[in-house]
């Protein structure tokens, strides 16, 4: 009997694995990507046949209330046109890989380079010395080449980071002669931009750099997406708040199981192709449990409200998993409801010391300088103490000056001199 169980209990755990082992990347994928997720589990599989889900438009599959309220919303745009696949920012570049830019062959092979080795981000991150010893030219020379980026559209592709991006970017805009030594100086001190918040042509330089596309791709990375949700979060009749999966778009899996008797090997595959059903439905159990909770949180987003602070550990803890699996889990997942259509990760939106949501902080941190004391401001350190009972969330002081500096809000000596002034 011992023996007995102890198969069993090999037999579940093996079971369990299985499912695992195919849930992890059918969990991390977006829901356009899910059928190629599967392909490695069903290519070598003769017993199961997937029909997908996007067969039919997207529109006839989302409740029509959430169409008939959602407003026009600067990151999804189009409701109607999500799975419409425009030019590519391949497209783009392939089209300017030639004269005048790049008259010759030796700078046209420099420019597809530099096209093929660019990040998701349109920054160039290739191995430029290897490239040049194999085609027998300086790296001087080779640079000479890549800059000419700075002339090809969208401007800032094919730069080696953010402030070389932003530097092509303001050679082709409208900033005046007086203030570019300015925004050449802030564009290389970027992590000390508000320290020169005095100087003359200030406001004009942050005017120009609040123009510049960060990353460089971002046009493109919005435009090619198939931007499908996951989930959908609206108001039925009664006014009550409904959660429901976009399942109409999952991949319908078919086993059969007609020689599964006779045959060992397809016994094998049938319980390989279940391995991949329950995988499929671990998704959609974890994705509706994170719904659950996105709603619990945000309640009062979905009700007109603002983002609250929400932490990645808090659904982790809830989930028994770590917080770096929730982070993938919940990567190229969208959530539509009648503010439009919005990607998981904005319900957790990080500030650079915390894990938290900074935009009701930050509301909160203004309201609270407007009503404080003109005679005893309040310091940072209070500041801090006040938020942190507020939106129970850890924080540090650095971090309510750095807000205040975004703020353009003054310290509390500082303040309180010009509180006196007036």
């Amino acid at each position: 009997m011992a023996t007995l169980r102890q198969t069993q209990s090999v037999e579940t755990k093996h079971k369990l694995s299985n499912t695992l082992r195919n849930w992890l990347p059918i969990l991390h994928s977006s829901l356009s990507d899910l059928g190629e997720a599967m392909e490695p589990f069903i290519e070598a599989n003769p017993v199961v046949e997937v029909k997908s889900g996007f067969e039919e438009e997207y529109e006839k599959k989302i409740p029509k209330k959430i169409i008939n309220r959602a407003v026009s919303n600067s990151r999804t745009e189009q409701i109607e046109a999500l799975t419409v696949q425009n030019r590519s920012l391949h497209d783009v570049l392939d089209e300017q890989l030639g004269a005048p830019l790049f008259p010759t062959p030796i700078s046209e092979a420099i420019a597809e380079y530099v096209v093929a080795n660019l990040d998701e981000n349109g920054y160039y991150e290739g191995e430029s010395e290897a490239f040049c010893q194999e085609e027998g030219i300086t790296l001087e020379e080779f640079e000479k080449i890549r800059l000419r980026f700075a002339h090809v559209e969208p401007v800032g592709i094919g730069a080696v980071d953010l402030s070389e991006s932003f530097m092509f970017q303001l050679d082709s805009s409208d900033i005046s002669d007086e203030a570019y030594p300015l925004a050449c100086t802030v564009i290389k001190d970027m992590q000390n931009i508000y320290s020169y918040s005095d100087e003359e042509n200030f406001t004009e330089v942050m005017r120009v750099l609040g123009t510049f596309k960060n990353p460089p791709s971002i046009e493109y990375q919005e435009e090619s997406q198939q931007v499908v949700p996951d989930l959908m979060i609206y108001f039925d009749e009664n006014e009550n708040i409904e959660v429901k999966l976009n399942d109409a778009y999952y991949p319908t899996i078919s086993i059969d199981t007609e020689y599964a008797v006779e045959h060992d090997f397809i016994s094998q595959k049938i319980k390989e192709a279940k391995s991949l059903v329950d995988a499929l439905d671990m998704r959609k159990a974890t994705l509706y449990k994170v719904g659950l909770m996105i709603v619990e949180y945000q309640y009062e987003f979905f009700t007109g409200g603002q983002i609250m602070p929400l932490t990645l550990k808090t659904l982790a803890d809830e989930f028994g998993h770590n917080p770096s699996t929730i982070s993938r889990a919940i990567a190229n997942k969208y959530i539509a409801c009648d503010r439009g259509i919005l990607a998981m990760k904005e319900f957790f939106t990080t500030a650079i010391d915390e894990d938290v949501s900074n935009a009701a902080i930050k509301d909160y941190l203004i309201g609270l300088v407007k009503e404080e004391s003109h005679a005893k401001p309040l310091s940072d350190m209070k500041l801090l103490e006040m938020i942190q009972e507020k939106f129970k969330v850890k924080m540090v002081r650095r971090t309510i000056a750095k807000y205040r500096k975004q703020l353009n809000i003054a310290g509390s000596s500082e303040r309180k001199k010009l509180y006196q002034l007036h």
